[in-house]
């Protein structure tokens, strides 16, 4: 790796308050409690009031982003905005973001990568800040999945909650960023997708009434391809730089499904207390797993500075990857 040492020096995350638990699903769909924490070890999620986009949750976590670091909204100079389920089509989402926080000197966009989004904008985040081209990038993940799941379709309407999290990338004296290994397979574009809402397929009262404005998944193919591969990516990457399982501090894995992280955890040979879950509390908040989680490790001890941290996703597209970054504070 060349050019400035780049790491994360805060993250924060943001949830709505409105917590929907799985007796709360059992009273509009067939299902249950049980059914549910079994399959996908979630039991409970948040969901975002009507009206509410994906900048209303970013944009409280960005400010304490801020707030933990003694900076102002002017010192930000880029966001970048991993999500789905953008406020709009256009503008992009780090526009609103940028707005609504007073951030003056900051440019950005918005990127799409389904589950991995995140990830990809932090990979592209460290880049700028090594090439000299950002000093403070804030990469947000947020997505507001609750306005694309079909309260009718138990196998994903479970899965799914709404989320931000948010991390600062800057230059740092040590540790820091290490490497990332990322793929993208268009073969699988069609076990995860929502079908209509682009260009190829236009909105109308045909596709809303078919329901193509959800997300539509095949399960089955979808776990077999995150386990291989979120497990794969992993360990050639550890290989790659020299590291073991011993030196790993901690591991953290999109919050898809307990299963998958088990079984990709299992083809890792980690032990438990090395993964970080929220999946069980917050579900699966596509872009905003991974900062969610670090944020959450930070607060609970399990994150310290000079720990190795790996990261893990999967997503829809497919896409996927891995990060490896010595931990900055």
């Amino acid at each position: 790796m060349t050019g400035k040492k780049v790491g994360i020096t805060a993250v924060a995350s943001y949830f709505p308050p409105n917590i929907i638990t799985n007796d709360d699903l059992a009273k509009v769909m067939d299902t249950n409690d049980e059914w549910i924490r079994s399959r996908t070890g979630i039991s409970q999620r948040h969901h975002a009031e009507p009206g509410l986009g994906a900048s209303d949750l970013a944009i409280p976590a960005c400010r304490e982003v801020l707030e933990k670091r003694g900076l102002t909204p002017e010192d930000i100079d880029c966001i970048l905005v991993a999500t789905v389920t953008p406020d709009n089509m256009f503008p992009a989402t780090a526009c609103r973001i940028q707005s609504g926080l007073g951030a003056t000197n900051a440019w950005g966009f918005d990127l799409s990568a389904a589950c991995s989004s995140f990830l990809y904008a932090l990979s592209t985040g460290q880049a700028l800040v090594a090439a000299g081209r950002s000093q403070r990038c804030l990469v947000v993940g947020v997505d507001v999945m609750s306005r694309i799941i079909n309260m009718e379709d138990r196998t994903t309407a479970v899965l799914f909650g709404d989320g931000a999290g948010v991390a600062l990338l800057e230059e740092v004296e040590s540790g820091g960023w290490i490497d990332a290994e990322l793929h993208i397979d268009g073969a699988g574009a069609e076990n995860l997708y929502m079908p209509a809402g682009g260009s190829r397929k236009p909105a109308s009262a045909e596709t809303v009434a078919n329901g193509e404005h959800y997300v539509h998944q095949n399960g089955r193919e979808v776990f077999k391809s995150a386990v291989r591969e979120m497990a794969g990516v992993s360990v050639s990457l550890m290989e790659k730089h020299g590291k073991t399982n011993d030196d790993l501090a901690l591991f953290i894995p999109h919050q898809a499904n307990i299963r998958i992280i088990e079984a990709a955890a299992n083809r890792l040979n980690l032990p438990e207390e090395k993964i970080m879950l929220n999946i069980d509390r917050r579900a699966n908040t596509t872009s905003a797993t991974l900062p969610s989680c670090m944020d959450e490790a930070v607060k609970t001890g399990r994150l310290k500075k000079g720990d190795l941290l790996l990261l893990a996703t999967f997503g829809a597209g497919y896409t996927w990857g891995s990060a490896l970054l010595e931990w900055s504070f």
